[in-house]
């Protein structure tokens, strides 16, 4: 298995998860939580592109609008209509299959370096690529506990 192959059964598993929710539910913040179901998930592609493109001087396949609208440290700012629904459950995988062509491409040599809020140094795409599992993980987990509580 490719590492994004693994990426990739992350994504689905994230489509998955979200399929039988309502519009509402899925823009639905319960009180306590500072997100929503949608926002994490357009924040897995908000990452992927942040972390994948963008620090290596490529053009991302979403615009810097949704970039910003869905990086850390954002919150939900209103109602993501069924629109916008559709494009992010779409963009969820495309993201990854066009990551993976790039990547067959050899589009991303020069890595611009940082940190992480958990303390990793990622100074190439393949510190990207292992990292970004376990970002994805962690919002799974956010969409799973988001799930109980909105149904």
């Amino acid at each position: 298995m490719k590492d994004t192959d693994f990426i990739k059964y992350i994504r689905e598993a994230t489509l998955h998860e979200i399929e039988d929710l309502s519009i509402e539910q899925l823009n639905t913040i319960p009180e306590g939580f500072n997100n929503n179901i949608i926002w994490n998930a357009a924040h897995l592609i908000a990452s992927d592109q942040r972390m994948f493109y963008l620090r290596t001087g490529q053009t991302p396949i979403v615009s810097t609008t949704f970039i910003v609208k869905y990086q850390k440290g954002t919150r939900p700012d209103g109602y993501v209509n069924e629109n916008e629904v559709k494009e992010i459950k779409e963009l969820l995988l495309y993201s990854i299959e066009k990551f993976d062509l790039d990547l067959k491409r050899d589009l991303f040599k020069n890595y611009e370096q940082w940190t992480t809020s958990y303390g990793n140094t990622i100074s190439s795409i393949d510190d990207a690529i292992v990292f970004l599992p376990f970002h994805e993980g962690l919002h799974l987990g956010c969409i799973k506990a988001l799930k109980k509580l909105v149904k």
